[in-house]
Order: C-alpha cells, then structure tokens, then sequence
C-alpha cells in the first residue's frame, strides 16, 4: 500500500500512526505528495487531497477517516475502531472532535503562512482560533482513557501539531489533556515514529 502524504500534514500523521498501531507500517509506503504538481493523487482524489491511501489492488481510499478504517479492515477489524455501539461511536466522536481541531489549527497557520500581510483576517483567525479553543476545553473537560483507538490516535495527533506549530502553547491552559497526551506518547512507540517536519 502507499499512503500519499505530507510531512507536516497531521491528518497524514494520525494514518501513518494508525499503520504503526496496527502493525502494518511495513506494509504502507510513505509517498511525499506535495511537491509534485503532476503527482498522481491528482487524477485519483477528486478533491486533490491529502492524505491518500492506494491500496494493493489499485483503490483510492481518502480521507484520513476511511483510511483509518480501511487499515482497521486489514488489520482484521476491531483494532482501533470499536465493534459494540458505545466505545465505537466515542471513538468516532472523538475523531470528528480532534478532526476539526486540526482543520481549524491548519487554517490559522495558513492564514499566517500563504497569504500576504495585508489580506489577512483577524476576524477568520479569531473565528478558527475560538474552534481550537473549543475543542481543547472540551478534551480537557473529558480527558480520554488509556485505549488506542481512531478517536485517540485522532486527538494525540491533533495536539502534537499544536505541539509543533504553536509551540505547545495549549500546555498551560489544558493541564490534564496535556498529562494525557504524554502517557499517550510514552504509550504508543508509533508517535515519535511518526513526527512530522517541514
């Protein structure tokens, strides 16, 4: 399998982690897709999107959702998305939860990154700003448990960009999140294995 990706993307970290936890990083090659133009995800994402995961047979799985529950699938199922209805739909809450965590954290570092100064928009960074917020206070509100699943892999992704972004920043307002994100990564070998550059 190749997982067409970039090295600063969190949502392409939170599926290279996933193979990772799921034994199956040997089986899923780590393709660089961003600087290529005429790469192939291209003609296989509508959305010209990543992370995408081609499969052995040719598929084109996105996005970091149904990736990770593709790689779920081939890890044999129930893995690190639950069968029974209470843990499963947790997990996807969470995943969902920490998936706009990092949408929200990536447009306002896009903001300060691609667009010239004088179109920027304190009112568009306050809105997706006040989206981060949220989403911390609701973790540290509801600290997850100690089980490996796409809502965990999801969020400890999303808070190691902030780490690598802002500088962890969010540490000092969100103390019990910030406890569980390092028993997370003492947890699970995968994470440093997966930290992302660029």
């Amino acid at each position: 399998m190749k997982l067409r990706y970039g090295a600063a993307s969190p949502f392409a970290r939170k599926c290279a982690l996933a193979a990772h936890v799921l034994g199956l990083a040997d089986r899923v090659m780590l393709v660089d897709n961003t600087n290529d133009p005429g790469d192939a995800i291209r003609s296989r994402n509508p959305l010209n999107k990543i992370p995408m995961l081609l499969t052995d047979d040719g598929m084109a799985v996105f996005d970091s959702p149904v990736i990770l529950e593709y790689l779920d699938h081939v890890a044999g199922g129930g893995k690190i998305l639950p069968k029974d209805a209470a843990p499963r739909f947790r997990a996807l809450i969470q995943q969902a939860l920490a998936d706009g965590l990092m949408d929200a954290a990536v447009l306002v570092m896009y903001e300060g990154r691609f667009r010239e100064p004088e179109q920027h928009s304190d009112k568009w960074v306050a809105m997706q700003q006040g989206k981060v917020d949220k989403a911390l206070a609701a973790l540290e509100a509801d600290v997850p448990g100690d089980e490996v699943s796409v809502g965990t892999i999801t969020i400890a992704c999303a808070l190691g960009y902030l780490d690598f972004r802002f500088k962890g920043e969010w540490r000092v307002k969100h103390p019990k999140l910030a406890a569980w994100m390092d028993g997370f990564r003492a947890r699970v070998p995968g994470f440093d294995k997966t930290q992302p550059s660029g």
